[in-house]
Parts: structure tokens; C-alpha cells; sequence
């Protein structure tokens, strides 16, 4: 520990007897400091031990000695050494006074001992703790990368939390807690979540000092007043994971090497090297383009124990797009996000996923039923929630397709579904459609789309005009023979008109359309034509 002025005092060469505040000998001393200015206080910085003579100043003036010392306990000056034998025979009442008074520590010292030899005694004391705090550093640093190497990122944390006398936890790239030593503190951390992805929307690398909230521990309610600590980690722009560290007061050198050295190594842990990232992109690329190819056998064997499993069970695709509001800011990466949610959540549950960023693009196979298919979903969920809210950089920036269950075999299948459903969920201005919903649903609200009400009504124009003349109504007498599946009668009558006036009716709309209407695939585009235009 530093050292203090009790320590100054037991030192057998300085010979410092104490004249007033003797109940605060406890407090470091960063320095000290000799000063004969009557007003030193613009020259200090808080911490020191200043040492006097009084040579110009009236140490016998009750009412200057008291603003005096006034002025040094303002300032953060911790004690004051006055040398008797130079100036003043003993040290003044006035001062004694004053310094009892303001609570200011006051220690004589002999006119043998030598101001030089008190500020080597600080000097030495504060060297010697710096040494102490390097040397339990570097311990620290040896046994975290021990753990690391033999427990991995528990056992990291597990010794940074003894190191630090506090508690320490690990976040994924989502804001998850991962890992916390020890155990109990998984409430706390998991109380951090909101202040974790703060800071990672800050500039890599950043931390953040955060204080700590009441919690319950083992039945009993405790009021916690840690102090919590919040880092990065990772290389990129992106940061992969954060560090909590909490403890009950600042941290010390010792301490503060320790958590430097578990930011190093978490940052060495948790960030994989680019070529080793890549290498498994290229692999899962390959893989992708043989199961679209129909190669499911020839992609078995790529993806061994990569992505095999993956392959044994049902999976899904997604495929998904940023819109135009992300791709105008550099600073924002939806479809990097939402590669690390699945990745993320993934990892979590120890399952494979397979994620390929294509271009514009990322398409991800997941497990069906999956914790990575459930947090794309989760997302979606989440930007929906805040378009709806008029929320800042929502409106258009992630879209996402989700095809229907599928096996290898019919891996392309399932990516077109992913893309119409994609298709869907960008003429809807949704955050994501799954294609079971389309399949299940009905075909009628795709006919919102504004080309198909525009060919509906090119389709169909010339009909409008001829009946806004008041010559006939062939749209009303279109749909219900269309709605009675060409029956004459049935449809005549809900006209409330003759079968032969109703053939007549659709033969002039043959005529004006240049169309027959014995071909199906004409009725079905007239049908359709008319559901499009149908008020609502």
C-alpha cells in the first residue's frame, strides 16, 4: 500500500512526532512537498505532505494561521511538517490551534532531520508500492493466463474475481451474460444488459464505469453498491463481447493490471483470427452452393463436423436484406448484427449454423425449432416493435424471408420459399415473413402489390368507360357470371335479368377486350383483375 503519514511517524530515522490531528494518520500521502509561500494552495494537487519552516509567514497570528491551514485542508493537503530550530524554536500555538481545529494532521520535525530525507522516505515508500503492485501484476497476469489455457473463460473469470476481491462476467456479441464468477453474481450482470449495449454502440475499444443496484442473494435482500466495470472486447469495429468487473471500491494498480490482462487474453479467446474465419466462410459457401446445386452427399462430406450436423435434421433458410436507410451509413451493419444473433445464440445452445454473407445479402441455415432461427425471430420481433414506435434508424433497415422446414434434399426449394417470403416482406414493409404463413393464408392480399392493381386496371379500363356511357353494365354482369362459373341462369338471376340479355352482355365484353372468354386463363385474369379493383 502507499504510504501514510502513520507510516512516516514509525519510520525510526525521521524522528516526526505528532502535534494535532493524531486520529488521521491513515491517509496516503502521494507526495511531499516543501513550500514557503504564504499561499502554496494554487501549486498543489491534492495528497501531499507540505513541509515549512514558516519563514514567511506569522505562525504566532491565531487568525492568519487559522485561514492558512483553512486554505491547505481546502486544497487536499493531508498533513504539514514543520521544522522547529530554524525559524521557531518549537512549533507555534497559533498553528497547533488552527491545524486541531481543521482536523489537519500536524507533525514536528527535528531540526536534524533534513526535509530531503522525508521526501526520500515518500519516494521510496511510493517506488516500493509501485514495485509491489508490477510484481502482483504480473503474478496476476500468469495466473489468468493459466486458467484461460487449462479452463478457458470461466476459469479466467473465476481468478480475475479473486484478484479483484469483487465479481466479474462475460458478454456475447448480443448483450448476453455468457459466464460469471461467481455464481451468485449472474443477477447482477444479467441487471448490466442495457448498459452493455451502450457501450457497444460506442467506438471500439470503450468501457464505462457503471454503479451497481440492490439485489437479493441467498433469500436475503443486500444492498449492493459495487462499482462495475465495463470493457470491450475485440479487434474489429464490432465488438464481439464485453467484460464486467465489479468491486466494492476503485481498483488499484494490482488490480488494474489484473483487468488489462483478462482483456488481453478474453480479447485473444473470444476473437478468432480473420484467417480462421474466413477459411470457415469459404467452407460454408461451398457447402450452401452444392445443397442449392442438389449435391447434398458431395455437401455432406465438405461440411464434416463443421456443419454436419447441421444437415442431420431439419433446418431452415433465411435470407435476408438491409434496405436502403442502412446502406447510407457506414457506422450501421443490420446484417452483421443479425449474423452475430444467430451466430450468438447458436454458440449458447451448441447447435450449428451455417451463415454466408452473399453480397447484399446473408443467408444463414439454422436448425429448425433452434435457439438461432428463435433470436432471428426474437430481432425482427424487436425492429418491429420500434417502426411501430417511430423509433430513429428503424423504418426499412432489415428484411428478412424464412422459408418452410426442410432437408438437404430439398435445400433449393427451401430457398426460394425464403425469398418469396422475402419478396413478401418488402412489398409489406415488415421486418420478416415466414413462408408457412403465405402457404397457409390466402393469395388475395397479395393483389395489393401496385403493379397488379395497375394491370388490373389497364385490364379493365375500357369496360369502366363503356358503362360510365349508360349503355350496359358489363363489370357487374363480368363478375357475377365469373362468380357463378359461367352458369347462365344462376348468374342471370342475380342480375335480375334474361340469360339472352346476359350472353349479349359478355359477348361485348369479348368484343371490347379482344378476348374469349372460353379460354381459363383469361377468365382467371379477369377474375383476379376484378378482385384488385374491388373497393374495400
Amino acid at each position: 500500500m502507499p504510504p501514510t503519514l502513520a507510516s512516516l511517524v514509525h519510520h525510526s530515522a525521521l524522528k516526526l512526532t505528532v502535534r494535532a490531528g493524531e486520529d488521521r494518520l491513515d491517509v496516503p500521502v502521494r507526495w511531499a512537498h516543501v513550500s514557503e509561500l504564504a499561499d502554496p494552495v494554487p501549486y498543489m494537487e491534492g495528497g501531499e505532505l507540505l513541509l515549512i519552516t514558516a519563514l514567511k509567514l506569522d505562525a504566532e497570528d491565531p487568525e492568519a494561521m487559522r485561514r492558512y491551514v483553512k486554505r491547505l485542508a481546502g486544497a487536499g493537503v493531508v498533513g504539514l511538517g514543520f521544522a522547529v530550530g530554524v525559524n521557531y524554536d518549537e512549533i507555534p500555538k497559533a498553528l497547533v490551534d488552527a491545524a486541531e481545529q481543521e482536523g489537519l494532521p500536524l507533525l514536528e520535525v527535528p531540526r536534524r532531520t533534513p526535509f530531503l530525507a522525508i521526501s526520500k522516505a515518500v519516494s521510496a515508500a511510493i517506488a516500493a508500492d509501485q514495485y509491489r503492485a508490477v510484481t502482483a501484476g504480473f503474478a496476476a497476469q500468469r495466473e489468468l493466463t493459466k486458467q484461460a489455457l487449462t479452463d478457458g473463460p470461466e476459469g479466467l473469470l473465476a481468478a480475475l474475481a479473486s484478484q479483484v476481491d469483487g465479481w466479474a462476467a462475460l458478454y456475447d456479441a448480443s448483450g448476453a451474460v455468457v459466464a460469471t464468477a461467481p455464481e451468485w453474481a449472474g443477477r447482477r450482470a444479467a441487471r448490466l444488459t442495457a448498459d452493455v449495449e451502450r457501450l457497444r454502440e460506442r467506438p471500439a475499444p470503450a468501457s464505462a464505469v457503471v454503479a451497481g443496484a440492490g439485489s437479493a442473494e441467498g433469500g436475503e435482500s443486500v444492498e449492493n453498491t459495487d462499482r462495475v466495470e465495463l470493457h470491450t472486447l475485440g479487434t474489429g469495429r464490432r465488438p464481439r463481447a464485453a467484460l464486467a468487473v465489479g468491486t466494492a471500491a476503485a481498483l488499484g494498480t494490482a488490480e488494474r493490471y489484473a483487468v488489462h490482462s483478462a482483456i488481453a487474453l478474453l480479447t485473444l479467446t473470444t476473437e478468432r483470427s480473420r484467417s480462421l474465419q474466413a477459411a470457415e466462410q469459404r467452407i460454408g459457401t461451398a457447402v450452401l452452393r452444392m445443397l442449392l446445386a442438389g449435391e447434398p452427399d458431395h455437401a455432406r462430406a465438405v461440411a464434416g463436423d463443421l456443419y454436419g450436423a447441421l444437415l442431420d435434421a431439419p433446418f431452415r433458410v433465411i435470407v435476408a436484406e438491409s434496405g436502403p436507410t442502412a446502406g447510407s451509413e457506414p457506422d450501421r451493419d443490420p446484417l452483421g448484427g443479425l449474423s452475430e444473433v444467430a451466430e450468438s445464440a447458436a454458440a449458447r445452445s451448441g447447435e450449428a449454423v451455417l451463415v454466408v454473407p452473399e453480397g447484399e445479402r446473408l443467408v444463414v441455415l439454422a436448425s429448425d425449432g433452434g435457439a438461432a432461427v428463435a433470436a432471428v425471430a426474437r430481432c425482427a420481433a424487436m425492429l418491429e416493435g420500434a417502426r411501430a414506435n417511430g423509433e430513429e434508424h428503424a423504418d426499412e433497415e432489415l428484411v428478412v424471408g424464412l422459408s418452410a422446414p426442410a432437408g438437404p434434399i430439398a435445400a433449393a426449394a427451401a430457398y426460394r420459399q425464403a425469398e418469396q417470403a422475402l419478396s413478401v416482406a418488402r412489398r409489406r414493409g415488415r421486418v420478416l415473413v415466414e413462408h408457412e404463413q403465405l402457404a397457409a393464408g390466402s393469395v388475395l392480399p397479395l393483389l395489393a402489390d401496385d403493379a397488379v392493381k395497375a394491370f388490373a386496371d389497364g385490364l379493365l379500363r375500357a369496360l369502366y368507360e363503356h358503362d360510365a356511357t349508360g349503355r350496359g353494365d358489363l363489370v357487374a354482369s363480368l363478375r357475377a357470371w365469373l362468380s357463378r362459373h359461367g352458369q347462365w341462369d344462376a348468374a342471370a338471376a342475380d342480375l335480375g335479368v334474361h340469360r339472352h340479355t346476359l350472353r349479349y352482355r359478355m359477348r361485348r365484353v369479348e368484343e371490347i377486350l379482344g378476348r374469349s372468354l372460353d379460354d381459363p386463363d383469361v377468365r382467371m385474369e379477369l377474375w383476379l383483375a376484378l378482385k384488385a379493383t374491388a373497393p374495400d
